[in-house]
């Protein structure tokens, strides 16, 4: 029997929290009682990590780095373009030769899931290039130093932000720009900070990744990599489930930018 804490800002109803449940489900077949427990502040999961009070934990790509800087690389800006890269990736990580790279003090990552490419939401529409971006408020994850360093070398101003608070700073117009997966558009009702005249730029600026962190003194090597493997083995039914949400998304609030622009 192990505690496994979920970060899930929706609480019981999001979809970390109903693919954890359909998990929790296949791993009693290896013997694994998985006690979800659910929260709503990701900082608060990755400290109960710490302290011993979750076996493992669920949470973001970018707030895990702390604990596998390999495994984080993935959710790097520009580093993997779409999410059939993404499945090779993540295929690569979920294969035994791969079991070394993802321990390291004391943690081990024992599965990857894809949330979908993060995309920027602008609340004016008109902001659809770097330069445009000058002067402009953005939030920034506050334990991430590298978005606040790329937001300041565009000209804009980094408002430091956590994933619980960024949206509604968006939706308030208290910044004028955010990036966020496309499941987070209903989700965190990221359309109030849309309208009535901002937009979402066609372009992805990064894969995002929910990875869920043990202790490995509290999961043998095999059930380890049992439950990476079962990840991996999920990835159909995870992007089904990212599809539909991508799908709520109005085609009006899309932003098409000149190639040149993406590249820069």
């Amino acid at each position: 029997e192990r505690d496994i804490c979920v970060f899930d800002m929706t609480l019981k109803d999001g979809p970390p929290m109903a693919a954890m449940q359909d998990w929790r489900t296949e791993a009693m077949n290896w013997g694994l009682d998985a006690n979800l427990k659910v929260y709503t502040n990701e900082s608060v999961v990755a400290e109960d990590l710490k302290a011993g009070v979750c076996d493992a934990a669920l949470m973001t790509g970018i707030r895990a780095r702390q604990f596998n800087t390999y495994a984080g690389t993935l959710d790097s800006i520009g580093a993997i373009p779409t999410m059939e890269h993404m499945k090779i990736a993540l295929q690569v990580l979920a294969h035994p030769n791969s079991a070394d790279k993802l321990t390291a003090n004391s943690y081990e990552v024992m599965g990857i899931a894809p949330i979908g490419a993060a995309y920027i939401f602008v609340n004016d529409r008109r902001v659809n290039t770097l330069a445009k971006a000058a002067g402009k408020k953005v939030a920034v994850l506050d334990y991430d130093p590298t978005q606040a360093k790329l937001v300041a070398a565009a000209g804009a101003t980094p408002v430091p932000s956590d994933i619980t608070n960024f949206a509604g700073k968006f939706n308030n117009g208290v910044v004028d720009v955010i990036a966020a997966p496309l499941v987070a558009y209903n989700v965190l009702e990221l359309y109030k900070g849309l309208e009535p005249d901002g937009g979402i730029i066609d372009y992805p600026l990064a894969q995002i990744t929910m990875q869920l962190i043990g202790r490995k003194d509290k999961f043998p090597n095999e059930v380890a990599q049992l439950v990476r493997e079962e990840f991996f083995n999920s990835y159909h039914l995870i992007k089904e489930r990212l599809d539909q949400e991508a799908a709520k998304v109005p085609d009006r609030w899309w932003i098409e930018i000149p190639d040149a622009d993406k590249r820069e």
